[in-house]
Order: C-alpha cells, then structure tokens, then sequence
C-alpha cells in the first residue's frame, strides 16, 4: 500500500453544528476534537489540517456530572508573587459561559502551530443563534451513551 501524501486542494472541509444543550462538556470536548482534527475522515494526516469547521450553540446549557459544578476550578496566574487566581465552573459559566468548552478543546488539541490553527476552526457561542447559515452547516449528531 502506497502512503498518500495529501495537498491542500484536495482536502474537502464541512461546517458541523453541534447543539451543546444537555450534553457532558467532556464527551461534547472529545467529539469537537475529533471532528476539527479529521480523526472520522480516511485521509487522516497527524501533521496537517484536514479536519472540518465546528460550530457550537447552546454552550451554556451544557452539563457536567456529580459536584463539579461546585468543586471544579480552573487557575490563571498573573506572574506576579501570590497572583494565582482560582474561579470555580458555575462562577465561570455565569460569566463567560464558552469559556469551560473552549478550555476543554484546547487542552485536547496538538500543543504548537496546528493546535491554534485547529481552535480557529471552532465557533462557540452561547445561544441558540450563529451568523453560519451561509456556510450550510450539517448538525452533527453527539451520541451520550
């Protein structure tokens, strides 16, 4: 079998929308990943970009399991002593709620050049509206069990 080295014409993109409403942010994480690497696709390149566009609605809706609603906290540091800041999920999620699902993905895409050009991929917004409709975007079906 012959290795296919892929050109970036060849590579067809579609736009998926995912409605994030009652889906467990981890399992919703895993599958944006997917779908923005082209891990689903049979021309799957480790080192290049060949997934699709994702856009995400309803990112406020999303649920976690358990206590983590209380108990999970996400960190920033100033780089000053002692400026170490701690926030909580359902804090964050009342201020910014796209932040825990952009922080989810961005985790689990490549550290370097193509992880951040992978992210740019990914439209998140927390409503039910999205300015996309001209790109035709197929809704994408998360299975939860």
């Amino acid at each position: 079998m012959k290795t296919i080295f892929l050109k970036p014409k060849d590579i067809q993109r579609k736009w998926y929308i995912i409605d994030a409403e009652g889906i467990v942010l981890g399992k919703l994480a895993v599958r944006i990943v997917d779908l923005l690497r082209g891990k689903h696709k049979p021309i799957f390149t480790p080192n290049m970009e060949v997934g699709d566009y994702v856009v995400v609605v309803n990112a406020s809706k999303i649920v976690v399991t358990g206590r983590k609603a209380q108990q999970k906290m996400y960190y920033r540091h100033s780089g000053y002593p002692g400026g170490l800041k701690a926030v909580n999920y359902s804090k964050i999620m009342a201020q910014k709620p796209t932040f825990p699902l952009e922080h989810a993905v961005k985790g689990m895409l490549p550290n370097g050049r193509l992880g951040r050009k992978l992210f740019t991929n990914l439209k998140i917004y927390a409503g039910p509206e999205h300015p996309h409709e001209s790109q035709k975007p197929v809704k994408a079906e998360i299975k939860t069990k």
